[in-house]
């Protein structure tokens, strides 16, 4: 191999590290596998809020408004890719039964550079009677996007 090659070998491997080595940043919009939408503002000493908005079409209430969101991210000193949970508080125009989702997740670059956010979550209804208990929850998996 000549010293062209070698160089461009060289090139690409540090390119690759420097890729990896590249932090996730929570705040900014997201967009879901689902089609949902989250905007996270600034981060302040691990902790963070923004809004969700629900894709229509998968919402049980057509008068879903965008939802408050409140959470934390791991210190992410030495961590290139943290984890992080948050809830939502679900708002609506009427007042259908109290909902709260909890996301956990961990915060991903790949080789691209590109941000992804896997998440598991719970979503939480409120149950009428306590006979009705095992029908409130459900329980599901998120991959978000950044919006650019």
């Amino acid at each position: 191999m000549g010293n062209s090659g070698f160089s461009l070998l060289t090139l690409a491997l540090v390119t690759l590290a420097a890729a990896a080595q590249e932090k996730c940043a929570l705040s900014g919009t997201w967009t879901s596998s689902r089609g949902c939408r989250m905007l996270i503002f600034e981060l302040k000493g691990g902790a963070f809020s923004g809004l969700y908005l629900p894709q229509e079409a998968m919402v049980p209430y057509h008068n879903v408004l965008a939802s408050p969101l409140r959470g934390a991210q791991h210190d992410t000193s030495g961590k290139a890719q943290p984890s992080f949970g948050f809830t939502v508080h679900w708002c609506f125009r009427e007042s259908p039964a109290g909902a709260t989702t909890a996301f956990v997740g961990q915060c991903f670059v790949d080789s691209d550079g590109q941000e992804m956010l896997r998440t598991a979550w719970l979503l939480r209804e409120e149950a009428a009677a306590a006979r009705d208990d095992w029908k409130a929850t459900r329980v599901g998996t998120n991959v978000f996007t950044r919006v650019k």
